[in-house]
């Protein structure tokens, strides 16, 4: 085992991937940095003939044959050895020293359970219109992607909150996990706060960015209903209105996707009979 000295101690990243055998997606998330300078966790969402293994005592490696993003969080979290965790994929970059920013951003705000930052995408644009808070509440988690997420972990797992399975890459409705997370994060009575700070960068094109397709459509309904009941209906026809202004899809498309969201709120339904959900 290759041994490494930790600059970040109380820091842990904890990275979602997919069929992994090899490291070398490290250096280019820590081009601007050193990954041996950090704790980190991956969990490889793989197959018994695709196994990933670390020879570096920062590095731990979990291969995991389950499937969806949201279970992947959930076993970094619980597998996590370090106060604060960082949320991580494993196609972003992060700036240099961003392990400062956050790591000053907990001792500035001690009652935080939740700390959000920013990132920009390719041409160093900011990724969102963030809002100009200090805390987060209900609307605002909106605009948070879950890889600029940092929470400390006894807070989180005291109130036995986790990332809901349903939602997220992977799962039946693939969208909003990170919402659903914060969501319940607050409904728990913790603090999330927001820190107005890069630290990373992402390609734009994320899976968020594809509003228009018939999985988001499908999932963000659910999303409504789970939140709002029977308000949902309208929320889903102002939701195609918006994705319709911004030519994410066209007039033509607007009774077809109509009926998309309406079949996602009905399996939420389904689901919440089943007792599997629960608004």
């Amino acid at each position: 085992m290759v041994k490494t000295e930790i600059k970040a101690r109380d820091l842990e990243i904890l990275i979602s991937t997919m069929q992994r055998t090899s490291l070398s997606f490290l250096s280019e998330m820590f081009s601007e940095n050193n990954f041996l300078d950090y704790n980190i966790l991956i969990v490889n969402q793989t197959s018994k003939d695709k196994i990933l293994t670390s020879n570096y005592t920062n590095i731990r490696v979990l291969n995991s044959f389950e499937k969806g993003l949201s279970r992947s969080r959930n076993l970094a979290i619980k597998k996590a050895k370090k106060k604060i965790c960082l949320i991580a994929d494993d196609d972003v970059k992060y700036v240099k020293d961003f392990e400062k920013i956050i790591l000053s951003a907990f001792k500035k705000h001690q009652k935080a359970a939740v700390i959000t930052f920013q990132m920009v995408d390719d041409k160093n644009k900011l990724f969102v219109n963030y809002p100009h808070i200090v805390k987060h509440n209900k609307k605002t988690v909106s605009t948070v992607n879950s890889v600029v997420i940092a929470l400390q972990k006894q807070k989180i797992i005291s109130q036995r909150v986790i990332f809901n399975k349903h939602f997220g890459l992977g799962a039946l409705f693939e969208t909003g996990d990170e919402y659903v997370f914060l969501r319940t994060v607050l409904n728990a009575n913790l603090d999330v706060y927001f820190e107005p700070q890069i630290i990373l960068s992402h390609g734009f094109y994320s899976s968020g960015k594809d509003v228009g397709s018939d999985r988001l459509v499908y999932a963000r309904s659910a999303i409504f209903y789970k939140y709002s009941g029977v308000l949902s209906y309208l929320k889903l026809c102002k939701h195609l209105f918006l994705i319709y202004k911004s030519k994410y899809i066209t007039i033509k498309e607007i009774f077809s996707k109509y009926g998309v969201g309406l079949r996602g709120i009905k399996k939420y339904k389904q689901l919440l009979k089943q007792g599997v959900e629960k608004r």
